[in-house]
């Protein structure tokens, strides 16, 4: 048997539901079954990373395993002192693994993708949010298998949602109430089927009937047109942004229902981000617990470094290089490709723009219209915008141009 990558195939869910059984008629009656929740996870981990190629599943085991090391012993360090450069250094060293994985691609060296498996950036971010919160004190203890659950929670393991250790732990340490079980799994029947009508049938509409065709139109312009630049390529941004939203929000309201099933309520990914009436509004609705990962871990901490050794002074210029920082990072975090480091610069350069808009349009408040035409091309100028750089994202113009 194969890798089964997960909501891939109707084997999958087989295998799912009738892992989920038992679990569910607990809940119902008001019990967690701790040892059978253990074994379903070995179980759909050997589905997913210890199939025809085992490499994968080793490679999560070694994983597993240094990153315990590192947090346990950066708890048993932080409970007698708190040193910053020892905190970075174990930072630095949870994410190491994660960095071999994107450089091997740039670097085509088969030794050092030692850690490559399917969902090592998610468990990192989860890794590190651990590490970062025992340093600031709000996680005082945790116990092994308490971490082992959190990184291998199996709805969420290979995309997502990030959801966060202490929010999870109140999740799975209490059982919900009968009358809270059986929200759960409305809520959970309720996505699950708008996970199936996004990712198989809106999904496939838009990426496996459409979008090859369209990608066939745009490079036949290719010497054509100056750059290759032609309406098939228009078509080709906006094709590829809905394949691009609702395969991945499928994926996510999968993973969320199987959560809500299982009486944990992993946070939402996605809130109707094309409604967004600006680029930041839409980084609240898109991919959400990436994205405010991100904002916490990464922007906010830099904003305070900044503010707090005076390395700069103004606070636009500090937002600034914060935003520029920030998407430079998640750019790289994509791929060390051209296109996804313009995409990250290329939203910095919109999140800069629209701080410099609102600041205007306070200022100027009088003189502005606000009325439903104004909201309704704020959302049109937004969803383009954002289009525009999903366009890039796809690396189509790295085909179109390059290849």
């Amino acid at each position: 048997m194969n890798n089964i990558t997960p909501y891939s195939s109707p084997h999958y869910f087989i295998y799912l539901l009738l892992l989920l059984l038992p679990i569910m008629i607990g809940l119902w009656f008001g019990k967690r079954f701790k040892f059978y929740d253990f074994i379903a996870t070995v179980v759909i981990l050997i589905i997913t990373f210890f199939g025809g190629n085992m490499s994968q599943g080793l490679s999560l085991i070694f994983y597993i395993l240094y990153e315990m090391l590192l947090v346990f012993v950066y708890l048993s360090y932080r409970r007698k002192k708190n040193n910053f450069w020892v905190f970075t250094s174990f930072v630095v060293l949870a994410i190491i693994p994660l960095v071999f994985v994107k450089l091997d691609p740039l670097l085509k060296n088969a030794t050092i993708s030692l850690f490559g498996f399917m969902g090592i950036s998610y468990l990192t971010f989860k890794a590190v949010e651990i590490i970062m919160e025992i340093r600031d004190g709000a996680i005082k203890d945790i116990k092994p298998y308490e971490f082992l659950r959190f990184l291998l929670f199996f709805p969420t393991i290979s995309s997502g949602p990030i959801d966060r250790f202490r929010r999870f732990q109140k999740d799975v340490v209490k059982v919900p109430t009968r009358d809270e079980y059986v929200e759960l799994l409305h809520s959970g029947v309720n996505k699950l089927m708008q996970g199936l009508l996004y990712k198989f049938i809106i999904g496939y509409f838009f990426g496996t009937l459409l979008l090859p065709k369209v990608q066939i139109l745009v490079m036949s312009y290719r010497d054509q047109a100056p750059l290759g630049i032609s309406w098939a390529l228009v078509a080709y941004m906006y094709v590829y942004s809905m394949y691009l939203f609702f395969d991945f929000a499928g994926y996510s309201l999968f993973a969320v229902s199987i959560s809500n099933f299982m009486g944990v309520k992993t946070p939402m990914n996605f809130r109707a981000p094309f409604k967004s009436h600006n680029i930041k509004d839409f980084w609240n609705r898109w991919h959400i617990t990436l994205s405010f990962w991100f904002r916490d871990f990464i922007y906010m901490r830099l904003m305070f470094t900044v503010i707090k050794h005076k390395w700069m002074k103004n606070r636009v210029t500090i937002a600034n290089f914060g935003y520029i920082t920030l998407f430079l990072i998640m750019g790289f975090w994509h791929g060390e490709t051209w296109y996804y480091i313009v995409y990250g610069i290329f939203h910095a350069c919109a999140m800069i723009t629209n701080d410099a808009w609102l600041r205007f349009k306070k200022k100027h408040r009088k003189k502005i219209p606000s009325n439903k035409f104004t909201e309704a091309f704020a959302i049109f100028l937004t969803f383009n915008v954002v289009c525009f750089s999903f366009l890039i994202f796809s690396g189509i113009l790295n085909t179109l141009w390059f290849s």
